[in-house]
C-alpha cells in the first residue's frame, strides 16, 4: 500500500499509540492520521517522540460526532482505517452504560458509514480494520479456549457494546460489501498504560506504598499480551489478513490476578530495592464487581498459522520491561494521575489551525 492514508482511531489511546507509533516509523510512504477525541485515556504524552514527523497528522474529533467524522474523512480521504478508538474499563461501563453505548456502537456506525460513503462502490485498495476484545466472548469454565468460531456471549455493558460493534462490521461486510478485518484481542499490558487497569494500577500504588486492590479472592484468570505485539499483530492483520476473516490475538499466557500481583510485587521490590515481600503486604482483597467473569483465554492458532504471528516476550520479561518503563518515566505516571496529560494538548496544538 505505497503512498496511502490510513486513519487511526483511538490513536493517543495506551493500545492506539504504539499502533501510531508503529505505522508512522515503519511507514513513512504512508500518512497517518491520528483522530482522537482526548478523553480521559487519551493522552498526547504518549506520541511526544513522533508528533513532528513529516508523514503524521493528528485530529481531535469525537466519533459519536458524525459531522465531525464525516469532515475529516473528507479532508484526508483515507483508504484505510484502524478503529481503536473505545470505552474500555469494565468498572466504568456498570456505573455509566450509556457512554459505552454511545461511543463503542454509534460512533463505529458512524465510522462504517463514512467509509461507505467515501470510498462508494470502489473498495479496490480499502480496507476497515475493527479492533476487538475477548470479551465478547463470555467467559470460560477451567478448560477450553475462545476460538474465531466462539459463540457471542457478552456479560457486561462494556462487552455487550463491543459485541454490537463486531456485529454492525460484519454487517457492513454482508449488506454494503465493505472490506473489513477484525481482531479480537486478550488483556494487553506495557508501556503508557493508563494507571486504571489492573497492572499499572498495581505498578503505581506499589510505588507509592498504597494497598493493592484485588476483587474477589484474586482467581479471576486473564490471557495477556505485550502491547507492542498486539501492534505487531494489527500491522500484519491489516496488511495480509484475508478480507472478511477474523484472527483472534492472544499470549498464550493465563494467569491467575492474585498470582500476577504476587509476581509483580517481587519484580517491584527487586527493582527498588524493598525488603523480599514488602510489597505484598500492600495486597488487599476488595467486595467483587457484578457479573465479573472467571476466566477468559484466547486461542491464536489461527493468526499463528495463517499470518506466522506469535508473541515475542514472555510474560516476565514483558513485565520486567513495563516496570522498567513507568520506573523510567515517573513524570508520565505522575501527570495522568494528577490530570496534568490533559494539559498537553492546549500547550502542544491549541494555537494551531485545524
Amino acid at each position: 500500500m505505497p503512498n496511502k492514508t490510513i486513519l487511526i482511531t483511538g490513536g493517543a489511546g495506551f493500545i492506539g499509540s504504539h499502533v501510531v507509533r508503529l505505522f508512522v516509523n515503519k511507514y513513512p510512504d504512508y500518512k497517518i492520521v491520528n483522530l482522537d477525541a482526548l478523553t480521559y485515556a487519551g493522552n498526547l504524552e504518549n506520541l511526544k517522540d513522533i508528533e513532528d514527523k513529516p508523514n503524521y497528522t493528528f485530529e481531535k474529533v469525537n466519533i459519536v460526532d458524525a459531522d465531525a467524522v464525516k469532515a475529516v474523512f473528507d479532508k484526508h480521504k483515507p483508504d484505510g482505517i484502524i478503529h481503536l478508538a473505545a470505552e474500555s474499563h469494565v468498572d466504568r461501563s456498570i456505573t455509566s452504560p450509556l457512554d459505552f453505548v454511545y461511543t463503542n456502537v454509534i460512533g463505529t456506525v458512524n465510522l462504517l458509514n463514512a467509509a461507505k460513503e467515501q470510498w462508494k462502490d470502489n473498495f479496490e485498495g480499502k480496507r476497515f480494520h475493527h479492533v476487538s476484545t475477548d470479551e465478547v466472548y463470555g467467559a470460560l469454565g477451567d478448560t477450553g479456549f475462545f476460538t474465531e468460531e466462539t459463540a457471542y456471549d457478552p456479560h457486561s455493558p462494556y462487552s455487550a457494546s463491543k459485541a454490537s460493534s463486531d456485529h454492525f462490521v460484519y454487517a457492513y461486510a454482508d449488506t454494503y460489501g465493505l472490506p473489513i478485518v477484525l481482531t479480537n484481542c486478550s488483556n494487553n499490558y506495557g508501556p503508557n498504560h493508563f494507571p486504571e487497569k489492573l497492572i499499572p494500577l498495581m505498578i503505581h500504588n506499589i510505588i507509592n506504598h498504597k494497598p493493592l486492590p484485588v476483587y474477589g479472592d484474586g482467581k479471576y484468570t486473564r490471557d495477556w499480551l505485550y502491547v507492542i505485539d498486539h501492534a505487531r499483530a494489527i500491522d500484519l492483520v491489516f496488511h495480509e489478513g484475508k478480507n472478511a476473516e477474523k484472527y483472534n490475538v492472544g499470549g498464550f499466557n493465563e494467569w491467575k490476578n492474585i498470582d500476577l500481583v504476587q509476581l509483580l510485587c517481587k519484580q517491584m521490590d527487586e527493582k527498588l530495592g524493598r525488603e523480599a515481600g514488602e510489597s505484598q503486604k500492600l495486597i488487599t482483597f476488595v467486595k467483587d464487581r457484578p457479573g465479573h467473569d472467571l476466566r477468559y483465554a484466547i486461542d491464536a492458532t489461527k493468526i499463528n498459522k495463517e499470518l506466522g504471528w506469535s508473541p515475542s516476550v514472555t510474560f516476565e520479561e514483558g513485565l520486567s520491561k513495563t516496570i522498567d518503563w513507568f520506573l523510567e518515566n515517573k513524570e508520565w505516571l505522575n501527570n495522568v494521575t494528577s490530570g496534568d496529560y490533559q494539559k498537553y494538548y492546549e500547550g502542544q496544538y491549541a494555537n494551531e489551525a485545524n
